[in-house]
């Protein structure tokens, strides 16, 4: 018997192969739950749909009539929505003094706007006084809404903000029986991290930051949100952190991570 036997889910950020948000959705799975999985990509949605046998539809989280599409697709599909994961991001890395405007709104759009939004529409479909069964909120955020990653602000900033949403969500719609929490990855090999997997000396340079002394892998992340996804789970409007042991130390600074980069450069 799965740990989420008769729940659905609705996986938004789920596009790319192997990314977090399939990992979630193969977990869920697995536990007995039946998922949609959408995103901005048909091709991959429907390859992964025709492997796993969920549901898929496509829809960008940045256009608010797209979100609000989905999601009734979403419940008229599945007969309503239990469990709602937003694994959407953009790991953009850009110097604080080099972020433009551009880069900002459309940062703000995928990372908070968007969710923001996202989230609106599942409480109209979730609120018990609507006629809903309640449900759970997973956004999926990161350590570095807690601690600092040179290079990174606008994610960063975007991410603590929304983190900050979900606890509104949490205290305004408990009595609608919904809970909202957070989970905060560290360095997880993703898709998103692809190119830095690539440098050598790099990944490694984060080792040490980690008590656990490993970084994450997107199981470990759907672990934590079919967790949240029970009903026995009594936590609301919480960011967990699922990265090790990360945020009790620090990431690596810039020059310690140039460091490690060319001494590995030099034993190559």
């Amino acid at each position: 018997m799965g740990q989420l036997d008769g729940k659905t889910a609705l996986i938004i950020g789920a596009s790319s192969a192997d990314n977090m948000g399939q990992h979630i959705a193969r977990r869920f799975m697995k536990e007995g739950a039946r998922v949609l999985v959408s995103g901005r990509k048909v091709e991959p949605l429907d390859a992964f749909a025709s492997e796993t046998g969920c549901c898929f539809a496509p829809a960008d989280i940045t256009d608010e009539d797209s979100v609000n599409a989905l999601v009734k697709e979403a419940s008229r599909e599945l007969g309503g929505i239990d469990v709602a994961v937003n694994a959407t991001g953009w790991g953009l890395l850009t110097p604080f003094l080099d972020n433009t405007r551009e880069q900002l709104e459309t940062m703000t759009q995928l990372q908070f706007i968007g969710p923001f939004q996202f989230f609106q529409a599942l409480i109209r479909v979730m609120a018990q006084s609507r006629g809903g069964r309640g449900g759970s909120i997973i956004q999926i955020s990161s350590a570095t809404s807690t601690i600092m990653l040179n290079n990174h602000a606008a994610y960063m900033g975007t991410k603590a903000g929304i983190d900050h949403v979900i606890r509104c969500v949490a205290h305004e719609f408990g009595e609608e029986g919904i809970r909202a929490n957070t989970i905060s990855p560290g360095l997880t090999e993703t898709p998103m991290t692809a190119e830095a997997q690539e440098v050598p000396g790099l990944m490694e340079s984060f080792r040490d930051s980690y008590p656990l002394g490993r970084w994450g892998t997107s199981q470990d992340i759907a672990a934590a949100a079919v967790w949240l996804a029970k009903d026995e789970c009594f936590m609301t409007g919480e960011n967990l952190q699922v990265n090790g042991g990360l945020t009790l130390r620090r990431n690596p600074t810039a020059k310690e991570m140039d460091a490690a980069v060319a001494a590995a450069m030099d034993r190559l």
